[in-house]
């Protein structure tokens, strides 16, 4: 099928990188592949091309306004869905070594296929619960860089996700434009996790009217044994 690419192609070009002709092609068999498995599986309510490219595919990769990706060499995306933003990172910058968690392994198979038809290495699929893959030796404060678009608030978010990430490393959250009494409410849980708040950014989503917010969490120490605490009660009980 034949799409009409120029929002993907005018997009990636305002976030200066290089769609390439094999990167986009890999983006087209993404979309495919998608909007094919989210006939028998719900993995995302937004189908239509253009809103793909702009909602997931360019969402996913306004990192780059706050990150140097060239400079991250292992990256986790927690709650990883069906691949986003972790996929298009990968595909734009092949370099990075990547882990996609995700506590259902229907969504993990379907990412599995996709890994695999758009030739990626580098990449694997874990399938659990953040609070208890975060205990695993080899997933502990490994990450330069741990990334989620997962929607739960900041203080749950944080112990997910900041127990993953090396000292030095850093915890990025995707968030709404607005999320400025989340964050003041979570500083206390990102310190006490052995993080601190590097910055807060709102920013503009091309071919867009819509903005983003990037909570930018530094990991400044080890993060205490103790968390994340057992699976269910970062949920249910968030730190303050």
């Amino acid at each position: 099928m034949r799409y009409q690419t120029d929002l993907l192609t005018q997009g990636i070009s305002e976030l200066k990188l290089n769609l390439t002709q094999s990167r986009l092609e890999q983006f087209l068999t993404f979309y495919e592949m998608l909007v094919e498995t989210n006939k028998v599986m719900n993995l995302t309510a937004i189908t239509d091309f253009d809103e793909v490219v702009v909602k997931h595919f360019l969402d996913s990769l306004l990192i780059v306004k706050e990150i140097d990706m060239n400079q991250v060499s292992t990256m986790i995306d927690v709650g990883t869905g069906a691949g986003f933003p972790a996929i298009p990172i990968k595909i734009m910058f092949p370099h990075i070594k990547i882990v996609l968690l995700d506590s259902l392994q229907k969504r993990l198979n379907f990412l599995e296929q996709v890994i695999a038809s758009l030739k990626l290495t580098d990449v694997k699929t874990v399938h659990g619960r953040a609070e208890d893959i975060a205990r695993k030796k080899e997933y502990r404060e490994q990450s330069d860089l741990c990334v989620s678009r997962a929607v739960a608030n900041l203080s749950t978010l944080s112990e997910y996700c900041i127990p993953f990430v090396k000292t030095g490393g850093m915890f990025v959250s995707y968030k709404s434009a607005d999320s400025r009494e989340e964050i003041s409410k979570a500083v206390n849980a990102v310190e006490l996790l052995g993080g601190k708040l590097a910055e807060q950014k709102t920013v503009h989503l091309p071919c867009s009217d819509l903005d983003r917010t990037f909570v930018c969490i530094k990991k400044v120490r080890t993060t205490p044994k103790e968390y994340p605490r057992r699976a269910g009660t970062p949920s249910k009980n968030p730190l303050q």
